[in-house]
């Protein structure tokens, strides 16, 4: 929350807005942060990682150049290995030949199957194990000049470009290793997205979903991982915890209809203030009945 009214006020008047007596307010969701969580792992736990993803690739960037999304699929006749261990080397030797110096590499084990008719109409139905890998990372000597190649639908064989090697590696492997040209709009959000449909290990009591190698592995790049503050879109002040004690019934459940995570809401109802500051509580706990409860 930001209680700022006054200057909500001002800043509205200059674009035109009604802010007068407003607070900001953004709702926060608790989260467990479990990749196996089916409620918390695509709005808590990869919302995290990807922002480490980020963080770690960003500090990168400004030694090895500009971060690719690379593709990794592995050959149909290794679909039956069950360790992801063999195909995870298998990627990665694949990524070292092609020249990838380093990055992060999300396990995928299912890809949705093809269009089916059903009926009259197609749509895609259930998955298939076909095990592949999405890696943020860097390529030596980058991929502009593919890229901007006037061949692009026709590689020249033996130009030594990263196209031609993918493709040569993949005649004698069966790997098959591509850039991929979709817009990138942000690397949080290319992580976040290949996070939150990522395969894990279910059984595991740690599940380590993302791979770092090469240049951006841990033992060769250290990273501190800054927490974000949020701040208040209007004034820019960073938020606090709130408490509210009006009427208003406001819709939590972000799936829900009528559902916003950021509003400006009055801060009186009634002419009584409804939105405070969060009083921070002691926290303690006791041990009853072989167990902990807070108190």
């Amino acid at each position: 929350m930001c209680d700022r009214v006054g200057l909500h006020e001002s800043i509205g008047k200059l674009a035109g807005k009604d802010y007068a007596g407003k607070v900001f307010v953004r709702k926060v969701h608790f989260s467990c942060d479990k990749p196996s969580c089916p409620i918390c792992y695509r709005y808590g736990w990869a919302v995290r990682e990807a922002r480490k993803i980020e963080a770690r690739l960003v500090e990168a960037s400004k030694l090895w150049g500009d971060v690719e999304h690379i593709f990794v699929s592995i050959p149909p006749k290794s679909y039956g290995v069950s360790d992801e261990k063999v195909l995870r080397s298998m990627a990665l030797k694949a990524l070292e030949a092609l020249g990838v110096i380093g990055g992060g590499a999300i396990f995928h084990g299912s890809r949705h199957r093809r269009y089916e008719q059903m009926g009259h109409a197609f749509r895609q139905v259930g998955t298939d194990w076909k095990p592949h890998y999405h890696v943020l990372g860097f390529i030596r000597g980058g991929y502009a000049r593919c890229r901007g190649c006037g061949h692009k639908n026709s590689c020249v064989e033996g130009c030594g470009g990263f196209d031609d090697r993918r493709w040569q590696y993949f005649l004698k492997t069966g790997v098959y290793v591509k850039v991929v040209l979709a817009e990138r709009k942000t690397i949080f959000g290319t992580a976040w997205y290949q996070l939150n449909h990522a395969s894990i290990k279910r059984d595991a009591e740690r599940s380590h979903v993302v791979t770092w190698f090469g240049v951006v592995s841990y033992r060769k790049l250290k990273v501190k991982v800054v927490k974000k503050v949020g701040v208040c879109p209007v004034c820019k002040h960073p938020l606090k915890k709130a408490d509210y004690s009006g009427s208003k019934n406001h819709v939590l459940n972000r799936y829900a209809s009528g559902y916003e995570r950021d509003s400006m809401e009055d801060l009186k109802e009634g002419g009584v203030v409804v939105w405070r500051e969060a009083v921070k509580r002691p926290f303690r706990v006791r041990f009853v009945g072989g167990s902990y409860e807070s108190v």
